[in-house]
């Protein structure tokens, strides 16, 4: 061989390794579009702080406006706002939200999931299930029988169990805008969870007074998510939105 064809040849090689080299160690690209599932008794509006950060973050934020009548529905409206969605999707679920996003999150648009203070599902589970035997001691949800298919939280206890750190006047508007959340929703079960096959994030709510604390670490831990423990309430989204944010920014940009 030439001298010429050998530099050439080792020419070649050399490029051809500083390309497969990138590609091992390459950064992921963070994802710039979120969309956030609310739960059960209350609507997307409790997202607002949450929203105002990722948006002035530079973040491309959809609210998933679910009707939360059944678990089906509300994962045909969730998969609706995946599609809207520009580019790839970090899907976000607070409490029952979670059953949502573990069964909408299959979607290949999705690239991570975030719980907050949220049920994640294991295939063949429901809310129902899973708060069938509650642990020894824990807290019990002041939720009033059911009238005609659907649930509320009694009005008198609402701030207590589900909003205990959010300014008195916003908790006793969530008291009196609760949307009727459908027994046929907490029937859902999930078939194929999204956190077996896509990357997670958990954040627990330490003070919930709704999902017992020990059951969101089981949880996540399941899930095998990134985990981390912040204080507050069951609606710690509305209270600590900067914190819920960073932890969104945080599966965005892949950081474990």
């Amino acid at each position: 061989m030439s001298i010429t064809n050998t530099v050439l040849a080792t020419a070649a090689s050399l490029f051809a390794f500083a390309a497969a080299v990138p590609a091992a160690h390459a950064q992921p690209t963070p994802t710039k579009s979120i969309v956030l599932v609310h739960g059960g008794f209350v609507d997307g509006s409790g997202w607002q702080g949450v929203y105002n950060v990722l948006k002035k973050d530079g973040y491309k934020v959809t609210i998933a406006q679910n009707p939360t009548l059944s678990l089906s529905d509300d994962v045909a409206v969730t998969k609706r706002a995946i599609a809207a969605a520009e580019g790839d999707v970090i899907l976000v679920g607070h409490s029952y939200g979670g059953v949502v996003i573990s069964e909408a999150g299959t979607d290949p648009k999705v690239k991570g999931l975030v719980y907050i203070a949220a049920f994640a599902p294991d295939a063949g589970e429901s809310i129902a299930k899973l708060i069938a035997n509650p642990p020894e001691g824990a807290a019990v949800p002041p939720i009033l029988p059911p009238q005609d298919g659907f649930l509320f939280l009694d009005k008198a206890k609402f701030a207590a169990a589900f909003a205990a750190d959010v300014d008195p006047e916003v908790a006793a508007f969530m008291a009196d805008s609760q949307v009727p959340w459908g027994v046929e929703a907490l029937a859902g079960e999930v078939t194929v969870p999204a956190w077996k096959e896509k990357p997670s994030w958990y954040l627990v709510a330490t003070e919930d007074h709704m999902i017992p604390v020990e059951a969101q670490r089981n949880m996540a831990k399941r899930a095998g998510a990134t985990t981390v423990d912040q204080a507050g309430s069951h609606a710690v989204y509305v209270s600590q939105p900067e914190a819920v944010a960073k932890l969104i920014e945080d599966a965005a940009n892949g950081t474990k």
